[in-house]
């Protein structure tokens, strides 16, 4: 066997490598946390601008100013609609709300005889339903996206009874995260269909005088075993994939327009209501549903504020 001299092309850790079966992220695990709140959030990825801020930081560049960029995500209020109950993994039952207007985009009629909320003791775990507004933004889309928040807790009774408080109210960002706050994102990724070898792992390109081609794969495997093994750069669906990106910080949530670039954000529009700002790059075009979830690796110590010193408003055109 040769020497390797580089590393693998393309990591298995994202295999396989095809389409999301949806727009919206799935959440596959939330933290265990004992205070009583929700979990999670979601919004609109607007576009991209950068900060000024003094480092706080245990790095060289601490207590200097430094600039950093952030990803600015357009957050209307959520709608809790429902309260969801699990047994033994498995859903029990859901409890609706009694505001016949807040089912109504959902397409859901107030049932005559909703079931009763079980006995804490009687359930293992307590969600909430909740479903972003798109139409309270700028950008034009429509349709409400329902999806599945947990919520923070010592026990189910604690957890039953915050929800209960929330349940046929809108939340917003600032109620359930805080700025300086460590949290994951989840989306799906830019679509970029079928590409090639070259584009999908980063494979080096041939020489034309050993192969005759550029863009291909130099070998499909071994002799034995006498088949392609999946491990092989191939060429297939690249991008439009779900990624989880941990320990983002949140430099600031605010109201108003005062975040919008001159002439608006590209391929986006004028921010009028809530929105938050997120250090470094988040996965997905805009206007893409960007969920929020408390820090899986959060430290302990808690949310730490940051004083901002400039925010960019130049144009992005």
């Amino acid at each position: 066997m040769g020497a390797r001299k580089s590393h693998r092309k393309g990591s298995l850790a994202f295999r396989p490598r095809k389409r999301a079966v949806s727009q919206m992220p799935t959440v596959g695990a939330w933290p265990k946390i004992t205070e009583k709140r929700l979990l999670g959030f979601a919004g609109y990825k607007a576009g991209m601008t950068h900060v000024l801020f003094i480092d706080d930081s245990p790095s060289p560049t601490k207590g200097t100013e430094v600039s950093a960029p952030v990803t600015v995500l357009e957050v209307p209020p959520m709608s809790v609609f429902a309260i969801r109950f699990y047994k033994a993994g498995h859903v029990l039952s859901d409890f609706f709300s009694s505001d016949a207007k807040l089912l109504a985009p959902l397409g859901i009629k107030k049932k005559e005889a909703s079931p009763a909320i079980p006995a804490p003791v009687n359930i293992d775990n307590v969600f909430v339903l909740a479903y972003a507004s798109p139409g309270k933004t700028g950008f034009g889309k429509k349709g409400v996206e329902a999806m599945e928040i947990a919520v923070g807790g010592k026990d189910c009774a604690e957890k039953l009874e915050y929800a209960n408080s929330i349940l046929g109210k809108d939340i917003k960002l600032a109620d359930v995260f805080r700025e300086g706050e460590i949290i994951d994102t989840l989306s799906i990724t830019k679509g970029k269909g079928w590409e090639g070898q070259a584009k999908r792992f980063g494979t080096s390109l041939q020489r034309r005088k050993a192969t005759g081609k550029r863009r291909h794969i130099g070998t499909l495997g071994p002799w034995h075993p006498g088949y392609v093994m999946y491990t092989v750069p191939m060429a297939g669906q690249h991008g439009y994939h779900k990624r989880t990106e941990i320990s983002k910080r949140i430099m600031k949530i605010g109201s108003g327009n005062g975040i919008n670039p001159k002439g608006g954000f590209l391929h986006y529009g004028i921010i009028n209501g809530d929105y938050v700002l997120i250090k470094g790059s988040i996965a997905g075009p805009v206007k893409r549903l960007i969920r929020m979830r408390c820090g899986m690796r959060a430290p302990s110590g808690g949310a730490k504020p940051i004083a901002l010193k400039h925010i960019s408003t130049d144009s992005k055109q």
